[in-house]
């Protein structure tokens, strides 16, 4: 009985509509690029592959250790005597910080989904895709790319899908999803192609 309450409850997630407040851009740009993740994981059943984030937590890991080691060694080692120690921990989280933005900013490029297209077989490399997207301050253009490469040896297809909010949201701020796929596969679809071309 449980059990079927649970499944009831997760059909009626699943179906109910996206809600967001319209005027917030932050609040449109996660529900659109959360319909991205959807689309690539449920439909086309790609897996997501977390390495992006986890080298910006692997970076942000480092840099809360050392503040943990500056507080520690303070702690064992009062002021005077820990002021070496405070100085290379300081200096260091700094200098954390500065390849935590530049990973940010030239390496992540704002791609919030890396999904991989697994070969069936296991003998060719998987396919990459990775979606990034923006919407400027006071814009309501909602810009999506696409990027597709079979290996690094190849060169990346990529594809853009530039569209005012209004298009995919109703007066009421509900998402409608299915206009979003189906524009999302349209553009997902001119980029793939068999896996022998890539």
């Amino acid at each position: 009985m449980a059990s079927k309450s649970k499944d009831k409850e997760k059909e009626e997630k699943e179906t109910k509509p996206i809600k967001v407040d319209k005027w917030d851009g932050s609040a449109v740009k996660n529900a659109l690029d959360d319909a991205v993740k959807e689309l690539f994981t449920k439909k086309y059943g790609y897996k997501e592959s977390h390495a992006l984030m986890d080298g910006r937590l692997g970076l942000s890991g480092v840099a809360v250790c050392l503040a943990l080691l500056a507080l520690a060694w303070d702690y064992i080692y009062p002021f005077p005597q820990s002021r070496m120690m405070l100085i290379f921990c300081v200096v260091m989280y700094f200098f954390l910080m500065g390849i935590f933005t530049i990973y940010t900013n030239y390496y992540e490029k704002g791609i919030f989904l890396v999904a991989l297209d697994k070969d069936k077989a296991g003998i060719d490399p998987d396919i990459i895709w990775e979606a990034s997207s923006s919407i400027k301050r006071f814009d309501d253009m909602y810009i999506l790319k696409l990027c597709v490469r079979g290996s690094r040896k190849k060169p990346a297809r990529s594809g853009e899908m530039k569209k005012s909010i209004a298009t995919w949201f109703d007066e009421r701020g509900n998402l409608l999803t299915d206009l979003f796929h189906k524009e999302l596969s349209r553009l997902h679809d001119s980029l793939a192609k068999p896996k022998k071309d890539m």
